[in-house]
């Protein structure tokens, strides 16, 4: 296990104002690829005054399509949060009412908002390294009531199967358990998606529209848990979780079908050419999702200060050293890209794979 120091509060991608400051390059001129968020979002359409002007409405079916486009059974219970993030926060005070506090597992390096929000209710967290996560041997999960799952993991991609993690969620289950599993970027990997089991005891999935939609600002997601433990959630977070505006985007998007098969292809194809200039470029073999490719560089922070002196941001780690990339949203993007990993070769070369 890994300690879990949760002294500051997490760094996020997209903080471009930060790097506009700290660089002195305009706005307007920075490739911003420090975001696992798609490129090309869903297009928004207008949204009818009334929408604005009315409470959101309960009863408007959006749970319905929820799980219509999740695969969810209709027994699963469904709610609409404001962004996955809103549940991350939530849940440990849930399961403090519900159970008192205990230990929490979550994947290290990952999304640190989980840890963060267990350790400030009061949890103990460790870490799960991605060789434990993938071992047979299931008798650390005895340790913990609660694991955490990135699924696939943020920054690393790591997948595991359907039924490895089924088989966590019912060791854990049989003393109480939860497993909690962040799908934020499950898009592109419908084999491994637990949405079609989510309503079984001690299961909760969480979905979010903020990256494959390219909605961030929307601050638009699901929970998809049995329906005692949402009704749980619901009475933590108070009447109207997400604002009228939201839902109504949240269904039309969802039910958009043509558009999200015709955006996972480009973003297939998009994955696969930074999969290639990457790797041309002097770097290892990135991992990753459809939306970011990571790599692991121990001189990542020189590598991500070169590329950011030239306008570019990327996402750095330091634990361990790596680089996260998004995708360009235009082919000038892809050309401004080639050029200053070319012009940065003599870097990359001293770079090691962590």
């Amino acid at each position: 296990m890994i300690p879990f120091i949760s002294s500051e509060p997490p760094e996020h991608g997209g903080r471009l104002q930060a790097a506009v400051q700290r660089w002195g390059i305009p706005r307007e001129q920075w490739l911003d690829l420090s975001t696992g968020i798609n490129p090309i979002p869903w297009p928004v359409p207008e949204i009818p005054p009334e929408v604005w002007q009315r409470l959101p409405e309960p009863d408007d079916g959006l749970e319905e399509v929820v799980r219509v486009w999740a695969g969810a059974s209709e027994g699963a219970g469904c709610l609409p949060v404001a962004g996955s993030q809103a549940a991350i926060m939530a849940l440990p005070m849930v399961r403090a009412r519900l159970y008192s506090l205990g230990r929490v597992a979550i994947p290290m390096p990952g999304y640190r908002e989980h840890g963060q929000a267990w350790a400030r209710a009061g949890f103990e967290v460790a870490g799960i390294t991605p060789g434990q996560a993938a071992a047979q041997d299931l008798s650390w999960l005895d340790r913990f009531d609660v694991v955490v799952w990135i699924h696939p993991n943020n920054p690393s991609g790591q997948l595991l199967s359907s039924e490895h993690l089924l088989a966590w969620c019912e060791r854990l289950q049989q003393r109480g358990g939860w497993l909690v599993v962040d799908q934020a970027f499950i898009e592109g990997n419908p084999d491994h998606s637990l949405d079609f089991r989510a309503g079984v005891p001690g299961l909760i999935v969480l979905r979010s529209l903020g990256k494959f939609f390219g909605l961030a600002g929307v601050r638009a997601g699901a929970v998809l848990a049995e329906p005692e433990l949402t009704e749980q959630l619901a009475w933590q977070l108070g009447p109207w979780p997400v604002n009228g505006p939201a839902r109504y985007l949240m269904a039309r998007a969802l039910a958009d079908v043509d558009w999200q098969t015709a955006a996972i292809a480009k973003l297939q194809a998009a994955s696969i050419r930074m999969n290639d200039l990457l790797q041309a470029s002097g770097f290892p073999v990135p991992s990753g999702t459809l939306l970011f490719r990571y790599i692991c560089a121990q001189n990542a922070a020189e590598i991500s200060a070169g590329l950011a002196r030239c306008g570019i941001l990327v996402r750095q780690f330091d634990s361990p050293p790596a680089l996260r990339f998004g995708l360009p949203p235009d082919e000038a993007g892809w050309q401004k890209l080639s050029r200053q990993l070319k012009e940065l070769s003599y870097l990359i070369d001293q770079s090691e794979a962590g």
